[in-house]
């Protein structure tokens, strides 16, 4: 009887979309136990997964449903949560500031090539400050999942990487609400409103990290793990929830809930939060893949091929100069290079952005779809022969001796 209660309540179509999820993690888990025995990241693999089994792939899993983009969006606010807790306000501020030339260079050398290929393609001024912004802006997400696997988090080259990565998150603080009004057509007084906002919060956030460091642990015990896992991740989503009702980013406030986190409580949070975040980042990198439809990428996949191929190298240009503050030789430069060329949630973001506009053309969204999945897909590659490639060139000098 009570069996027949609960079940008249459920949702009819809730057995075909937990059918669904469930081959689809299965799949996941099953990429991702090959990608460990052959040392490579999971992430394009997961990519690739999502297109053949998205829509108008080879299954036909409906990306519009509510669960699979409410895990994703998870995901990506478990992974910036993550690299926030890696981080003390103090080390921010000390490698930002080490770093601001780094940051400089490499937003000339990145929003340079997608503004030229926007004005080329014929989309004016609004598609120039959409596509500079698709191309500056590297995949934390991706960034750190790829850490994660490759076992990278001590590399003397992973600090100066996410210096770049928090620069570039905190630039879309004030740049996606500026976005918004030039594309949506927006008020100007709300699109000034929403800047302002959110340079005010990273302001007050970073203060506080600096200022109040340690304070966390006056409130979260950690003694109690399981409350520690639920107050850090339900103050981050909580966080994400409120940015974006305010048109903040929700990556950024989720990352900023992390910094405010430090010693042993950043460290059990990370501890028990990790195989959720495992979890959920492979339902969102497999999320992208699954809401690109492949029929659209043959039109646009030769221009991106070519802006992928110039952006990659100009993101080694930068890992190469970010990483000149370290000691760790041209393996570690290559990594660096390697690790920042991916794109991924932020420029998924800003097509997001376009999509509900008039101002640019439907092409816009599939261009950037073809452009991300080549750059994400490469990127993890990239930083697995990162190291064979730079011994072999550090050996070349001695092999002529």
């Amino acid at each position: 009887m009570v069996v027949r209660v609960v079940t008249s309540f459920v949702d009819p179509s809730l057995p075909q979309l937990f059918l669904e999820f469930g081959l689809l993690l299965v799949g996941l888990g099953i990429i991702a136990r090959l990608a460990q025995r052959f040392g490579f990241s999971a992430v394009p693999f997961y990519l690739l997964a999502g297109l053949l089994m998205g829509d108008g792939g080879l299954y036909g899993i409906d990306p519009r449903g509510i669960l699979v983009p409410t895990l994703a969006e998870l995901g990506v606010v478990l992974l910036l949560l993550l690299l926030g807790l890696e981080y003390s306000g103090t080390q921010l501020v000390e490698t930002a500031r080490r770093q601001s030339r780094s940051g400089v260079i490499d937003l000339v050398l990145n929003a340079t090539p997608g503004v030229a290929m926007a004005l080329i393609l014929g989309w004016g001024p609004a598609g120039a400050l959409a596509l500079g912004g698709v191309t500056y802006i590297s995949s934390s997400g991706i960034v750190s999942q790829v850490v994660r696997d490759l076992r990278w988090r001590r590399n003397p080259e992973t600090r100066p990487v996410v210096s770049i990565l928090v620069l570039e998150d905190l630039v879309m603080a004030p740049y996606l609400p500026i976005l918004t009004v030039v594309l949506t057509g927006a008020g100007l007084v709300s699109g000034l409103v929403s800047t302002g906002v959110a340079l005010t919060v990273v302001a007050v956030v970073i203060l506080i990290a600096v200022r109040r460091e340690g304070h966390a642990q006056r409130f979260i015990k950690t003694s109690d793990p399981v409350g520690v896992l639920l107050v850090v991740f339900g103050a981050a989503v909580a966080a994400a929830g409120l940015a974006g009702l305010v048109s903040f980013s929700p990556a950024v406030a989720a990352f900023l809930v992390g910094l405010l986190l430090t010693g042993e409580v950043a460290e059990v949070a990370r501890r028990r939060l990790d195989p959720l975040r495992e979890l959920l980042a492979a339902v969102f990198f497999a999320y992208f893949g699954l809401s690109t439809n492949p029929a659209d990428l043959p039109a646009v996949i030769l221009p991106a091929l070519v802006l992928a191929i110039i952006t990659i190298s100009t993101k080694f240009v930068t890992g190469w100069y970010a990483s000149n503050t370290v000691d760790g030789g041209t393996i570690s430069k290559l990594r660096a290079g390697a690790l920042l060329s991916a794109r991924g949630e932020f420029s998924v973001v800003i097509a997001g952005i376009a999509a509900v506009s008039t101002i640019l053309p439907g092409e816009f969204q599939a261009f950037v779809a073809a452009y991300v999945l080549i750059t994400a897909g490469i990127a993890p590659i990239l930083a697995r022969y990162a190291e064979p490639v730079g011994w072999w060139w550090d050996q070349r000098p001695r092999a002529k001796k």
